[in-house]
């Protein structure tokens, strides 16, 4: 296989200048150029394509850091960042990090070495603090409140969401709330937000069921059937996602038994399906601007709060 050597060897010219020739950058003559792309299509020569792109000091490529996508949270927000980047020059490369630390110390050392312009953390296992850290080796993106860290970041308000999902509750008479979550309140933004908005409204009330570990359809399901079997369940069902909800109502259903109040999250099929409440965080919004930052960096690093809606069946 030829490599540039062998391109400058054949055209009669150096390897710098058949360098600036590929990447259209610096001064070449016509001449040159001529006998450069000839030698070139007697080779066969194919372009190193990310040589080409380092040498401009890019890569065009935005690397996406997530555990998983079992959720809908996720592929929605993924869903957001490819269509940011259909009309651009920028492709996407979506990172697993299954939340260990080590892998996601080797995706930010290759951002670094510049095999990427930016990252954007969808969720992260490091401390908002280690990321803040490593802001020197190029742009990094996270999907949640940093606080006074200087990272850029794009979120939902959820914080709003919650709390008119639970007065909403409230008023209807609840008082006996469960949570569903992915991770545990010390490990999610998420799960702590909400916990925090139920002690706002139910500040004397004992802690309620929390349930983590739950992400999809089945799993909604398997907690149904469980709370079922115990023969006690809370009047209320908060969950993460919509699916998880219609597991939680198909188990009840199986059981001719009727299922609590459930609210759901991010405004999903399965929920509209079955009329449920949910909440709308907009993450295909907030993707999409998680990759404008990610490709236009600016110092100070900026932040983009979206809000959340809580919607009824109806206003679905």
């Amino acid at each position: 296989m030829a490599n540039i050597k062998d391109v400058a060897q054949r055209s009669g010219y150096s390897v710098a200048t058949v360098s600036r020739a590929l990447n259209h950058h610096g001064y070449v003559s016509e001449t040159a150029q001529a006998k450069i792309e000839a030698a070139i299509a007697a080779l066969n020569y194919v372009p190193n394509g990310v040589a080409q792109d380092l040498s401009q000091g890019k890569t065009f490529t935005i690397g996406v850091v997530l555990p998983h996508m079992n959720h809908p949270y996720f592929n929605q927000l993924v869903h957001g960042i490819l269509t940011a980047a259909f009309s651009s020059a920028y492709q996407i490369s979506l990172l697993p990090s299954r939340y260990d630390v080590a892998v996601e110390t080797k995706y930010l050392t290759q951002l670094k070495r510049k095999l990427f312009d930016g990252l954007i953390f969808a969720s992260h296992e490091a401390s908002l603090q280690y990321l803040a850290e490593r802001q020197s080796w190029g742009p990094v993106v996270v999907c949640e409140d940093p606080g006074e860290l200087p990272l850029a970041a794009v979120y939902p308000d959820r914080q709003a969401g919650y709390l008119a999902a639970l007065q909403w509750l409230k008023q209807g008479g609840s008082h006996q709330i469960g949570f569903l979550f992915a991770r545990p309140a010390d490990q999610s933004a998420t799960t702590a937000a909400a916990l925090a908005a139920y002690r706002t409204l139910w500040p004397t009330a004992k802690a309620p069921l929390v349930v983590t570990d739950v992400l999809t359809y089945q799993d909604g399901y398997q907690i149904g059937t469980r709370l079922l079997a115990q023969g006690n369940w809370p009047q209320a069902l908060f969950t993460n996602g919509d699916a998880p909800a219609a597991g939680l109502q198909a188990a009840f259903a199986a059981a001719h038994q009727p299922a609590p109040q459930l609210i759901g999250q991010e405004n999903q099929l399965a929920g509209r399906l079955l009329d449920l409440p949910t909440i709308d965080n907009h993450l295909t919004e907030i993707g999409q601007q998680a990759f404008r930052l990610a490709t236009e960096p600016r110092s100070p690093q900026p932040r983009l709060c979206i809000p959340a809606q809580f919607l009824l069946p109806a206003e679905r």
